[in-house]
């Protein structure tokens, strides 16, 4: 096979192909296994061995001619690749088939664009700040999983009266002087007193009250409220009391904690879990800051052309994300491209494209830089990594093929690899505030 290779504008080969006719033949011999497969022909059931006379008459000498070429063409492409070492980033195009005999043909591939870092990249040093996690936090996050896991029981007594988390379920309408105003009446509407759903100063003013009665009370709506409709009214609402349910809130067993996080630990244990949990996020937040930090200072010192195909297919990425989190509550992207104002494609150029351009970017000085500087990780860090890894699963099951997954020689080995290696080549830009 001999290869010709051509660098075009715009980060594109051109690649012109030939191989000789007497290599083409065994070519053929895969077009007619294959329709032999696919064979639709009275009198012999499918996949069985059909003779080549049989299948020439049915579909003809200029059909399996065809797919001989396509077989072959398919073949020099991948070969030429390989030969070339070049990886595409794009489908590939057949540009033109110069000769069929011998079968020799033109083909343009789109590759990685050429990337040039001014060395001034090894000088770059950026703030990195010392995470923490404060009691306040811990406490916070507790809090949380205790709103969360609160249960209500409804009280049946005349006696009861309301308190702060209780959950009631209300009447209420607002007047503005002695005028209804709309959108104020709410009927059988569930409240938690201290959820702040409602206007400021409106949920304080149903504590001690007790089931069936009936409020009446002045309620200024704040100037930068978010209807305008309603900032700055002074009003007045009337409210009745039609069921009062008392907060149960969980206790955290040992039990209830197994149920949260698949392990067996005491109040204190998971004080702890809730504490590496909250630095993981903000590690990870912070990571997130300080890689876009990064990029704004590299692409200062780079020069790199992105062309079309490469950019497209990072856009689609990038909105194939963005609509999963969007339907996986089960809305859908139409409604939120509705709301918005846009269709699809402005939705993309506007929005996505600035996102993607930069993520695509990063991606590829990422790559670069990882190959300039020859970053390793050795096999002890990696399985320090997956130990840690494992730790976060309970079950059984999970972890056995969890296990299985990280051997090395694998395609997660291997991803995890270079995971890690791209995270140790960040942190050499970074330095720790003192």
């Amino acid at each position: 096979m001999k290869i010709e290779k051509n660098l075009l504008a715009n980060s594109v080969i051109e690649l012109v192909v030939e191989e000789d006719a007497k290599n083409i033949a065994k070519f053929r011999k895969d077009a007619i296994a294959h329709i032999e497969k696919t064979a639709d022909i009275q009198g012999f059931r499918k996949g069985a061995k059909i003779p080549e006379n049989v299948l020439i008459r049915k579909y003809g000498e200029e059909s399996i001619h065809r797919m001989t070429i396509d077989f072959a063409i398919d073949s020099m492409y991948r070969n030429a690749l390989r030969e070339e070492k070049i990886m595409p980033v794009a489908q590939w195009e057949i540009k033109e088939i110069i000769s069929e005999s011998p079968l020799k043909i033109k083909i343009l591939v789109e590759v990685f664009p050429t990337i040039e870092i001014d060395n001034k990249y090894k000088k770059i040093k950026l703030s990195k700040n010392k995470i923490s996690v404060t009691t306040a936090e811990v406490k916070g996050a507790l809090s949380e999983i205790e709103n969360k896991f609160t249960k209500f029981e409804e009280s049946t007594s005349k006696a009861t009266k309301t308190k702060m988390w209780d959950r009631v379920t209300i009447d209420t309408d607002g007047f503005l002087w002695d005028k209804q105003m709309e959108n104020t009446s709410m009927r059988d509407y569930p409240l938690v007193l201290w959820s702040n759903l409602l206007v400021p100063g409106f949920e304080e003013q149903i504590v001690w009250a007790k089931i069936w009665d009936e409020l009446e009370f002045p309620v200024d709506f704040p100037k930068d409220y978010h209807n305008a409709d309603f900032a700055g009214k002074k009003t007045t609402f009337k409210v009745t009391i039609k069921k009062i349910e008392k907060a149960v809130k969980p206790e955290f067993t040992e039990e209830f904690i197994e149920q949260l996080r698949g392990k067996k630990l005491d109040l204190d244990g998971f004080k702890k879990l809730i504490k590496e949990e909250i630095k993981d996020t903000k590690d990870s937040n912070a990571r997130i800051d300080e890689e876009w930090r990064l990029i704004d200072e590299l692409l200062k010192i780079t020069k790199m052309e992105i062309w079309s195909n490469l950019l497209k297919n990072q856009i689609e990425k990038v909105y194939s994300e963005i609509k999963e989190n969007i339907t996986k509550d089960g809305h859908k992207i139409s409604d939120y491209l509705d709301s918005l104002k846009m269709d699809e494609e402005t939705y993309k150029d506007v929005n996505v494209k600035p996102v993607a351009l930069k993520r695509l970017q990063w991606e590829l000085i990422l790559h670069k830089l990882y190959e300039e500087e020859k970053i390793q990780v050795t096999e002890k860090e990696l399985d320090k990594e997956i130990e840690m890894i494992l730790t976060n699963y309970g079950n059984p099951d999970v972890l056995k093929r969890l296990k299985e997954l990280y051997v090395p020689g694998t395609k997660y080995y291997e991803e995890l690899r270079q995971r890690m290696g791209y995270r140790k080549l960040i942190d050499t830009f970074f330095e720790i505030k003192k």
